[in-house]
């Protein structure tokens, strides 16, 4: 059945595919017109009390509210701004100026699960911080009007400690966001928050609700002041990074050794080495949580080596016949470290990466080890390097040329260390509290000494720089003009450097090989470009006389659709709105010649889309027949016995929009 939302240009519905989800795993939840039966859903939680009130959770005012609004989909888009944007063609990294938690719904269809590292630096709620608001919806006129369409910035609300929702207010705000990002996140993706004391007991509680408790990493502490703050009885020199991940499939990558810190003190004919037990020695996890890694290993005593290593296997047989299981000395169940497919893959080949054998322990049972090759150590929970300090960012942003417009500066090499033990050659490094632009700098900076191929996407509130402010002053309006000017300088920093090391590789057909990867595209959030999301129902009529009204609307309104709004723009909200990436590429194609269509790809999807007014019969004939490829088309283009031609012979790879 034809619903208003059918016709909006919105983006993807979290709720209703979770909703489907459960549907599909358990339609008995569900009555016959596919509503959930909340009596039953009741009984499936707590059959026995399902009055039952009185349990451990986490609550303040306004949760289930953030919780809905972090899942409800936005109608507003994103437009290319390219007179901002630096070296475009050379890379796909993306600044965005906008509203966040918009920003993040509009990216996570396209970009859902592509996200192998988030660091995000949020306020701190000091007690004269601000928090964002989120009222953002197309009826309300504060963010449109006061963002930088009317160049007056954006006005954030302020967020007192006497106000009784102090605390609440924070949460909310961070609640959303944290939902929608963990939308975006790989199955092995890692989150870094920057965060103090005013709020990460707060913060922790909340990670723990978003990403499992089972996820919670660390609570790193930094050294983030040489001096302290003095203002307090004892003189505060730290803050903290809570790490957390989406699943147990994610590992932290580890830190390179310096000079003589190896500790591979064996040899073999390959190379040093070192062992240490497979054996997970978290007393937390067992069979009983992690079933997949809960498994015998069977070992083949009658071949030592001259080490005392025996070979070990998986399956068991006449030489591989003594069994080992995950259980420490005191018979207490843990589970191995490893899953059984990076067993086979490791276990008894002598490579430079690692292998696993067992070894005769002292009481004469046996154990099983990863012997491993690698001049890399795990990182410790407090970092103290005199690099990390807030102080050492604000002498960054002052050799870039700045003169005092950002306070406090997260220090790049604190952003590179958590980039570092997370991320590898091709992953993607997402920021949606971007500030100044330290992570942007901090992937460019990677990217360079490394010589890999990491992006980012930052996103930045459009925020007025006070009037009294240096930044003002000195020409930013906002604090996102900040954020897009670091990283054009930063660009402009590495080329130079590149220039005098190797001053040929700026000539002839080596340039664009040595600027590879030193850009962005600047992206803004604005409006949609379709007027029918203003259109308001009549609560007086039904849902189908709504229907009626808002096809009449879109025929009016829209009717001067093409020749009245930015060709790019449009295509761009209708893509992003269908799940492309933001690096999508259009090519016409030529054998249509009573229509213009395009081929729109992201490397990934692909479809035809025209934004013509009239869709020529010559066209739907051709499409009745061509059915191999997906067609976007504007759905006032179509007559309904166009439409019913194209809906019937193509099926779901036709939408109207």
């Amino acid at each position: 059945m034809e619903n208003i939302k059918d016709y909006m240009p919105l983006s993807n519905n979290w709720n209703k595919e979770r909703l489907e989800k459960l549907k599909e795993l358990m339609p008995d939840l569900f009555t016959n017109e596919g509503k959930i039966n909340t009596n039953e859903f009741k009984k499936l939680v707590d059959s026995e009390s399902i009055s039952e009130t009185e349990r451990y959770e986490f609550r303040w005012f306004g949760k289930s509210n953030a919780k809905r609004e972090a899942f409800t989909p936005t109608d507003a888009t994103l437009i290319y701004d390219e007179a901002r944007s630096v070296n475009p063609t050379e890379s796909d990294n993306l600044i965005i100026e906008g509203e966040n938690l918009n920003v993040l719904k509009l990216l996570s269809n396209s970009y859902r699960e592509k996200v192998k590292c988030i660091y995000i630096d949020p306020p701190y709620n000091t007690g004269n911080d601000f928090v964002y608001s989120d009222k953002f919806n197309q009826d309300k006129k504060e963010y449109w009007e006061d963002a930088e369409v009317t160049e007056n910035g954006y006005k954030i609300d302020t967020n007192t400690e006497t106000d009784g929702r102090f605390h609440s207010n924070w949460l909310n705000m961070m609640y959303s966001r944290l939902l929608i990002a963990r939308q975006l996140l790989r199955e092995d993706g890692i989150i870094f928050i920057s965060i103090d004391d005013n709020e990460v007991y707060h913060l922790r509680k909340l990670c723990d609700e978003v990403f499992g408790e089972d996820n919670f990493y660390s609570q790193i502490i930094v050294r983030a002041n040489s001096r302290g703050q003095t203002y307090n009885q004892i003189s505060k020199t730290h803050e903290y990074i809570l790490v957390y991940t989406k699943s147990i499939d994610a590992d932290l990558l580890e830190l390179e050794k310096n000079g003589d810190k190896s500790d591979l003190n064996l040899n073999d004919d390959i190379s040093k080495f070192n062992i240490r037990e497979l054996r997970n020695r978290n007393p937390k996890f067992g069979k009983h949580n992690r079933p997949n890694l809960f498994y015998p290993i069977y070992i083949n005593i009658d071949s030592a080596d001259k080490d005392g290593f025996y070979p070990v296997a998986l399956e068991k047989n006449e030489i591989y016949n003594t069994e080992v299981e995950p259980y420490n000395s005191k018979g207490i169940e843990s589970c191995w470290r490893w899953g059984t497919q990076k067993f086979i893959d490791n276990a008894n080949s002598n490579t430079l990466q690692s292998n696993l054998v067992a070894k005769q322990k002292g009481d004469g049972s046996y154990g099983i080890f990863e012997k491993y090759r690698k001049t890399t150590y795990k990182p410790k929970s407090i970092w103290v390097e005199n690099s990390f300090l807030t102080e050492t960012g604000t002498v960054e942003v002052k050799s870039l040329g700045f003169d005092g417009e950002f306070d406090f500066p997260k220090p790049v090499a604190l952003i590179k260390r958590c980039i570092e033990l997370s991320v590898e050659n091709g992953d993607l490094v997402l920021d949606f509290f971007a500030g100044s632009g330290t992570t942007g700098q901090a992937v460019f900076e990677i990217n360079k000494k490394r010589d890999k191929h990491i992006q980012f996407i930052g996103v930045q509130l459009p925020e007025k720089c006070d009037e009294s402010s240096i930044a003002f002053k000195n020409g930013f309006k906002k604090i996102s003009d900040i954020t897009i000017e670091r990283n054009k300088r930063v660009i402009e920093k590495i080329i130079e450097e590149k220039k005098k090391e190797q001053p040929d590789l700026f000539s002839g057909d080596k340039k664009e090989e040595s600027l590879q990867g030193l850009g962005f595209k600047v992206f803004k959030l604005v409006k949609s470009n379709f007027p029918r999301v203003e259109f308001a129902p009549d609560p007086e009529k039904t849902e189908e006389k709504n229907i009626e009204l808002l096809k009449k609307y879109i025929s009016d309104k829209e009717a001067q659709l093409v020749s009245a709004f930015n060709r790019d723009e449009l295509i761009t909200e209708i893509l992003i709105k269908n799940g492309f990436k933001l690096n999508y590429t259009l090519t016409k194609q030529e054998e249509f010649k009573k229509n213009e269509i395009l081929f729109a790809t992201d490397g990934n999807k692909e479809t035809l889309i025209c934004l013509d007014v009239i869709i020529a019969d010559e066209t739907v004939e051709y499409f009745k027949t061509n059915t191999d490829q997906k067609l976007i088309v504007l759905e006032r283009a179509l007559d309904t016995t166009k439409k019913w031609n194209l809906k019937h012979f193509m099926g779901d790879k036709f939408k109207a929009f």
